[in-house]
């Protein structure tokens, strides 16, 4: 049964950049560079046949290609009980725009609404149990943290394949934007 999310792929020159940031958080489990993106929806299990339908209903999703950047890093959960690191994307509206394209794709087709507010990111690292300083220190020495712009010119449907040291994701379809 597959675990499903759409999102954006980034391209390889900022995923080591992200990357080399690893390191210094203990408890910290690092994103591997393969496995960043910035999540547009996420689905979770569903069967092979409904896999099929939602690839299918992603096709229909009629969106510009923009450009957006990282930009500077946080938590989610507060530096004392922190969860999740992450680095910011700006700017965020274009990714809205296509998110809420792609929920309304998604809810004409059954699927339950998204209720988590959307806040595009690109998880670094899961935090457990790490030391308020040093996701303190993290968050100082990189909050200036910038990107050039990326073009985002597609998009994808991801599924997540479960594993020993974590999650793999792998793209199983891929959808292009319109040119602007």
């Amino acid at each position: 049964m597959p675990r499903l999310f759409v999102a954006v792929p980034l391209p390889e020159a900022v995923t080591q950049r992200l990357s080399a940031l690893a390191g210094g958080i203990p408890g910290a489990r690092w994103s591997p560079p393969r496995n960043m993106h910035v999540t547009l929806r996420f689905i979770g299990d569903v069967d092979g046949r409904e896999a099929s339908d939602i690839a299918a209903i992603l096709d229909e999703v009629d969106g510009a290609a923009f450009d957006m950047a990282v930009e500077g890093v946080d938590v989610f959960g507060g530096r004392r009980d922190a969860r999740l690191l992450y680095a910011g994307v700006a700017p965020r509206e274009p990714l809205k725009r296509l998110r809420d394209k792609i929920e309304a794709a998604l809810q004409r087709h059954g699927l339950p609404a998204e209720e988590r507010k959307y806040h595009p990111h690109i998880t670094l690292a899961r935090l457990r149990g790490a030391p308020a300083d040093r996701v303190g220190r993290f968050l100082e020495a990189n909050g200036l943290l910038m990107s050039p712009p990326i073009r985002v010119e597609s998009f994808g449907l991801y599924d997540s394949i479960r594993g020993n040291d974590g999650a793999v994701y792998r793209q199983v379809q891929h959808y292009d934007l319109r040119a602007e």
